[in-house]
């Protein structure tokens, strides 16, 4: 598992003006509202994505009324909201009340009016906010994250060390242990607590390879302790994994399980 990078996003807001006069208000509303219900933190990075739909309820008229989507073009469009949408998974929930004030303000920009907030103040509040959500996904995910370690730790054959990190063994190997310096191939399977797959090379039918110093301290640590042909269950609190940082679908805090396979050690 590599440390996390940061990545920017891959499109402006330009491109959504295009498709703007063929959503009405509502309908995008309407979209947005079904999949903003569940709590994960709040990042900064998502503000691209954010304005890219402000600007589409910004400039939509009233062409059409909500409902289930019947030519090629409206099912297109409709797969248009569903993909945008993907990218708030990192800042629910947010409520309608916010949500139709994140609109009135790019509305309120494109049209001239008067701004009920003024930018410089806008963007203190908007950083307290962020960390504010931030914090509070924190630490209601290491609340949870602490009951899962410790139903991990009470299983048979675990074994907990200094850092926190719990192995299991799920099959012995007969080959060398690599060092923190070695790169390896692997087969993995990267999972929330709740069993919520979040990556892996098994689903994608080809193994990676890491060094072993350029990745997350639980999987130096763990995959160090096995040998080739091996198999183990590295459960990996937040201190040694992600911190409380989100990347990707792992949230702040989050205490994470792989089921790592190491095929080789590559010299």
């Amino acid at each position: 598992m590599l440390r996390p990078t940061r990545m920017r996003a891959a499109h402006s807001i330009s491109p959504w003006l295009a498709v703007a006069r063929a959503f009405s208000g509502d309908t995008m509303r309407s979209l947005l509202q079904r999949t903003l219900r569940a709590r994960v933190s709040f990042s900064a990075d998502t503000v691209t994505t954010f304005v890219a739909l402000a600007c589409v309820f910004a400039f939509a008229p009233a062409a059409f009324g909500q409902g289930v989507p019947q030519t090629d073009d409206e099912k297109a469009f409709y797969s248009i909201g569903v993909s945008i949408t993907a990218n708030f998974e990192k800042v629910k929930p947010i409520s309608d009340r916010e949500l139709d004030i994140l609109i009135q303000g790019v509305r309120d920009s494109v049209q001239g009016q008067t701004l009920a907030v003024e930018q410089q103040e806008g963007a203190t509040l908007f950083r307290a906010m962020v960390e504010r959500r931030q914090a509070a996904a924190a630490e209601l995910e290491l609340e949870g994250a602490a009951n899962f370690i410790e139903a991990e730790a009470a299983k048979k054959g675990a074994k907990t060390t200094e850092s926190g990190l719990i192995y299991t063994e799920l099959r012995a190997g007969k080959g060398q242990s690599p060092t923190a310096m070695d790169k390896v191939r692997v087969h993995y399977h990267g999972m929330l607590r709740d069993g919520t797959v979040f990556d892996s090379s098994v689903d994608r039918g080809q193994p990676a390879e890491f060094p072993l110093n350029r990745v997350i301290a639980c999987w130096t640590e763990g995959v160090a302790m096995m040998q080739e042909g091996g198999k183990s269950r590295l459960v990996c609190p937040a201190e040694i994994a992600y911190g409380n940082r989100s990347t990707g679908r792992i949230p702040a805090g989050a205490a994470l399980a792989f089921e790592v396979e190491l095929l080789e050690i590559l010299k």
